[in-house]
């Protein structure tokens, strides 16, 4: 299809059109490259299809309807991405954001995913806003880099503890809070998943992810694990949207608890977009002079636009996924690629039926890997320096064993506030930090 809209029908001034707002140069760039580009990030990242329903369905959304939301706003965002961005990146509802959305908003917590939408939708317009006015570079400099690493590691850990948890390989235990749980035929399939899952990504196979998950749905038929309805259909119409499109509740809004809740998501939106840009735009020889990205206020609005849109129709946030590396290594250089994956997420509208099949164990391989390479970012941290060691590590074990992303993070500034304090290294530590800190301790005196 993305062939058809470049080069069908004798359309050149269309051709021409696409090329110059996806940042597309004949001569320099291959049409066929990028196309085999977007489709290897499609295949590497399509998971998202399965496992965002199943997650966000936890708190009684209804999953066909969220499949649909979570196809057409990663088709949204990824094309937004190439007309805003010029860049080959996709973006789709991330992974973290959607266990933030449901663990800690709506089952710690207690609030209805009526409200969680809301507060996503909010955060999507302040993001939007700071790009506007370029004020996100500041908030940017104000979290410091061992704490968005130490973030980064945690958010990885929790992922993959939810999925160990979904699959039961992990219990409850009312003497150690959780334990092994017994060899049923949901921890075999999980099990088998993440091996699979690790060999395929070790042999460099794409779309290994997505795979190792249609291989245990399959095993899973005769385990009773996946159920097959009585009329299976390959081809279907997408789930309706009617009950979550702009199912908005503002009522809870002006609660601190809230409000706390839209800072953490709007950095952890922000830094996670910006973290995978940065990781990766060198590859993509879309670097200036001065080292800085071209175009990263386009990729930022256009991640930003779509958190609000994703909102609208009934998704959690909206993110730039670390997969994209997979099509920059075939060769995507431009927003042809990201054109390309959008095209491809609007046609899985109509498979809808494959990837509602997948049960949340077969699930449990991938979120394993999405943890393996979030926890990368440790190697990074600086262990040396024990004030911003600690809180780096306080941050990536809170986030887990308190169950929350929001509480993890929260922990993660006051230990580093107080240990810069203590150790007479104040000054290390900008005004904004001291600025949350105190917002912290209110939010916490308050309960």
């Amino acid at each position: 299809m993305g062939a058809f809209f470049l080069r069908g029908h004798n359309n050149d001034f269309m051709r021409e059109l696409i090329y110059r707002i996806t940042g597309f140069q004949k001569g320099t760039h291959s049409v066929k490259t990028e196309l085999i580009a977007g489709s290897t990030i499609f295949i590497t990242m399509c998971y998202i299809l399965a496992i965002n329903p199943a997650i966000l369905s936890l708190t009684g959304m209804p999953r066909a309807g969220v499949f649909t939301a979570t196809a057409i706003t990663a088709a949204f965002a990824t094309i937004l991405m190439a007309f805003l961005g010029k860049l080959p990146f996709a973006l789709a509802p991330g992974m973290g954001v959607n266990a933030f959305f449901t663990y800690t908003i709506c089952k710690q917590l207690g609030y209805t995913w009526q409200v969680g939408l809301t507060i996503t939708l909010i955060v999507g317009a302040i993001y939007t806003l700071l790009v506007l006015f370029n004020i996100h570079k500041y908030i940017l400099s104000a979290i410091p880099r061992n704490l968005q690493l130490g973030i980064s590691v945690g958010v990885g850990t929790f992922i993959a503890f939810v999925g160990l948890q979904n699959a039961e390989i992990l219990i409850d235990n009312h003497s150690t809070l959780i334990s092994l749980g017994t060899m049923g035929n949901k921890t075999i399939v999980a099990f088998m998943g993440i091996v699979l899952s690790g060999v395929f990504v070790a042999k460099n196979i794409k779309g290994g992810l997505f795979l190792s998950i249609i291989i245990c749905t399959i095993i899973g038929i005769p385990l009773g694990i996946t159920v097959l309805p009585e009329h299976f259909t390959i081809f279907s119409p997408p789930g309706s949207l009617n009950e979550i499109y702009c199912a908005f509740d503002f009522s809870q809004i002006s609660n601190p608890d809230v409000l706390i809740l839209i800072f953490i998501l709007l950095f952890v939106c922000i830094f996670d977009t910006v973290g995978t840009l940065v990781g990766v735009a060198n590859k993509t020889g879309n670097i200036n002079e001065k080292g800085e990205i071209v175009n990263l206020r386009g990729a930022l609005l256009s991640n930003a636009i779509s958190i609000m849109f994703g909102a609208g129709i009934g998704t959690s946030s909206v993110t730039t996924y670390a997969e994209s590396t997979t099509g920059i290594a075939a060769g995507g250089r431009t927003g042809i690629t990201s054109l390309t994956v959008g095209i491809l997420f609007l046609i899985s509208l109509f498979f809808s039926n494959i990837f509602l099949l997948i049960p949340l164990a077969a699930t449990t391989g991938a979120l394993v890997m999405v943890g393996v390479m979030l926890m990368a970012s440790v190697k990074d941290i600086d262990f040396e320096n024990f004030t911003e060691a600690l809180p780096a590590y306080v941050t990536m074990i809170m986030i887990p064993l308190s169950y929350s992303i929001g509480d993890g993070v929260m922990m993660g500034i006051l230990t580093y506030v107080f240990v810069k304090a203590f150790s007479g290294k104040f000054r290390e530590t900008n005004v904004a930090m001291y600025i949350l800190a105190a917002l912290i301790i209110m939010k916490f005196a308050l309960e």
